[in-house]
């Protein structure tokens, strides 16, 4: 009578066992996935995925600190945007005297915006800021409105600006996250991304027999690898500040540390990080079908960790019917993470856009144009 009790309690004592050991392996493997996020020896950092624009690490992200010349960031994408290539900039008293870092503009001298550019991001030249400010808004003081009028467009809360240039200022300041937010709008426009993947860049001198020639004081540039910008700084208040990117996989990723001894070392870390549990993953597809006769006309794609991809939703949402209709659109997909809309995508009638495409194929811009409002307010 006693044996089939023993070999229950002994069945009861190895399933125990077994559970025991499948929840000590399922806590070990909740532990691999767990993301460890990087440490630093900044005062205040932070991380971003370009294309989607999401924050992928912060710390002390949103204090506003002293940033020196990554300053800089802003005078650039603000003289690309108002601003052309080939204008001449002449370089007046003001910015011939400039203190700091400098490329050695002599007084009158003469230089296209875009050389003046270039020594702006890769020496990180007080001259050229000035010279470009003054060029630019006609004014230094005037260009500073223009940078501030673009840090109210990028919705910016902890950034403001006295100079384009970054030499200390009481009220000249931004945050790690700013800065992220900043330059991922900034890398967007290809002359600046250009500009800041530059390693050298020779220009011509009128005041000597040789040119111009301007290393990248951007280190990350030379060691580490996918790197593409994207500017130094230094002053002794603000201390050493770095905004680097780099691309891998097709997908750009922007570091900011502020106040940073050790910055080189821990850009490789916070970049590697992001990289690494932070891929960038395709939600939806251009020309996705939605359903019949409903095609998608861009993509989207989002920076996710690896169980994240479970907590994507998509919600079809159809418009009501109207006069635009013309147009071909009917709605969006709104792409939401963990229960917070993340974006959405615009849905077309896929007649529509097929007709739209075969007309700009058969003429230029304007006669898409000219299709286009035709269609909205003749036809009814």
């Amino acid at each position: 009578m006693r044996k089939p009790a023993l070999i229950r309690s002994f069945c009861l004592m190895a399933l125990s066992l077994i559970l025991a050991s499948q929840i000590a392996m399922q806590k070990v493997q909740a532990k691999e996935e767990t993301i460890v996020p990087p440490s630093t020896h900044a005062r205040a950092a932070a991380l971003i995925d370009v294309t989607s624009g999401r924050i992928l690490f912060s710390s002390h992200g949103d204090e506003e600190l002293p940033i020196a010349s990554l300053t800089k960031i802003m005078t650039a994408i603000v003289a690309i945007e108002h601003g052309k290539m080939n204008e001449i900039v002449k370089v007046s008293n003001q910015a011939y005297r400039k203190e700091g870092s400098s490329i050695y503009l002599q007084l009158g001298e003469e230089m296209s915006l875009e050389n003046m550019l270039y020594g702006l991001m890769l020496r990180s030249g007080n001259d050229a800021a000035t010279a470009i400010a003054e060029h630019v808004g006609g004014s230094e003081e005037g260009f500073v409105l223009l940078m501030n009028e673009t840090v109210e467009l990028l919705g910016l809360k902890h950034t403001r600006f006295q100079n384009p240039h970054g030499l200390d200022a009481k009220g000249h300041y931004s945050s790690a996250n700013d800065l992220a937010a900043m330059t991922a709008y900034a890398l967007h426009n290809p002359v600046f991304k250009e500009i800041v993947r530059t390693k050298a860049k020779k220009a011509p001198n009128p005041n000597d027999p040789w040119d111009y020639k301007w290393d990248n004081k951007n280190k990350m540039l030379r060691f580490y690898e996918g790197a593409d910008g994207v500017k130094t700084g230094y002053t002794k208040i603000a201390r050493r500040c770095l905004v680097s990117s780099a691309t891998r996989n097709g997908q750009q990723l922007v570091a900011v540390t502020i106040n940073d001894g050790d910055d080189w070392n821990d850009h490789a870390k916070l970049l590697d990080y992001g990289f690494e549990n932070y891929p960038l993953t395709e939600l939806i597809g251009e020309g996705q079908r939605v359903q019949s006769g409903l095609v998608t006309r861009s993509e989207f794609n989002y920076a996710l960790s690896k169980g994240e991809t479970e907590q994507i939703e998509r919600r079809l949402i159809l418009k009501k019917t109207s006069r635009l209709d013309d147009f071909g659109y009917k709605g969006k997909i709104t792409i939401s993470l963990d229960g917070k809309e993340i974006g959405s995508v615009p849905i077309y009638d896929q007649k529509a856009t097929e007709s739209l495409a075969v007309e700009q194929q058969k003429g230029s811009w304007i006669d898409s144009f000219r299709l286009i409002m035709r269609k909205l307010l003749v036809e009814v």
